[in-house]
């Protein structure tokens, strides 16, 4: 089957991130404010014979760009192994990590060796103090060690940082001189009203339009690098000195119209949209013996019937709140940031 299969929007299905575990070691106030969650049961985990079949028979429909995400997914134990078995498949053009860096470090030099191209390494801020406030955590050190690691193996080097004002929207200029310093670029992500963001206020969005002009103040004029055709999230921009950096807007500016990516959750349910309120169940046809025509068949089906464009239809609500309230995201776990791969 060729690779032009299309939604509604004639959004082509280019892009998978796929999850390896809905668990993490951080609790970050934009993703996991909480201090209990619930989660998947570890029998409803796919193998990882059952994540590459995935990937293969979504890479043959055109996703060929594949992401491993968590929760945190170095906390899936042999995950060079998973990276070795989705090489294997020429379909597979581009893998990449994401990742909050903090077992970066003692697994870098096996990733690299499996043949991992690329990796994405959340900060939010280069203060220890303002870290364990943000996420809970005393080791700032380890994330800083893991991006170390990365740029050392000469891994393509991305640092994300979602921008809350009042909370590090101070640091975005330190940021960008501490990525170029490690060879990176940063990416600036707004603070998005989506699964575990049970905190969420319009007010505490730091939005593109000023992220530019706080920038700009400092560093001179920002130039927008056009890229013709691109669907990635973030909207790419160079400094004066050549400094290259990104905005992932999703929250002012939503690219919902070039969006080619959708997201398997650890347990195989795939949503087409971060927002939507439902996904498909792929665990079970997998388990129950599908073969792989009968599994494009569904995704096909599944994929030419999307409408989803969830971030610009938050966009436009009049009372914007916080998608979910803690009651309703105990009901259903797949409705958490951590859960379904961010």
């Amino acid at each position: 089957m060729g690779d032009a299969v299309t939604d509604t929007l004639g959004r082509p299905l280019g892009s998978l991130r796929l999850s390896v575990t809905d668990r993490c070691n951080l609790r970050c106030s934009y993703c996991m404010p909480e201090e209990d969650y619930a989660w998947l049961p570890r029998e409803s985990l796919l193998t990882f014979e059952e994540l590459t079949r995935l990937a293969q028979v979504f890479a043959s429909l055109g996703a060929h760009k594949v992401r491993l995400t968590g929760g945190e997914p170095l906390l899936r134990r042999d995950l060079p192994e998973l990276v070795r078995m989705l090489l294997r498949d020429p379909a597979i053009q581009d893998l990449a990590l994401t990742t909050n860096g903090l077992l970066l470090s003692r697994q870098i030099d096996a990733l690299a060796d499996a043949g991992l191209m690329r990796v994405t390494v959340s900060l939010d801020t280069l203060s220890p103090e303002r870290f364990l406030s943000l996420a809970r955590s005393p080791r700032h050190a380890d994330v800083l060690d893991g991006i170390e690691a990365a740029e050392r193996r000469g891994l393509g080097l991305k640092i994300n940082s979602v921008v809350m004002r009042g909370v590090n929207d101070d640091e975005m200029i330190p940021l960008l001189r501490f990525a170029r310093q490690h060879g990176a670029e940063l990416r600036f992500i707004e603070y998005m009203d989506v699964g575990g963001a049970t905190g969420w206020s319009a007010d505490d969005v730091v939005s593109r339009a000023e992220m530019l002009q706080r920038i700009g103040d400092v560093c001179g004029k920002v130039e927008e690098i056009a890229e013709p055709g691109s669907r990635a999230p973030a909207e790419r921009f160079r400094l004066p000195d050549g400094q290259a950096f990104g905005i992932i807007a999703s929250t002012t500016a939503p690219f919902c119209r070039t969006c080619d990516r959708s997201r398997i959750t650890a347990d195989g349910t795939w949503f087409l949209c971060l927002y939507a309120a439902d996904g498909l169940d792929l665990r079970a046809p997998l388990r129950d013996g599908a073969g792989d025509e009968e599994l494009r068949a569904l995704i096909v089906r599944h994929w030419a019937g999307r409408e989803d464009r969830g971030a610009e239809l938050r966009a436009e609500s009049p009372h914007r709140a916080a998608l979910y309230q803690l009651k309703s995201l105990r009901a259903d776990p797949h409705r958490e940031m951590h859960t379904r791969g961010g």
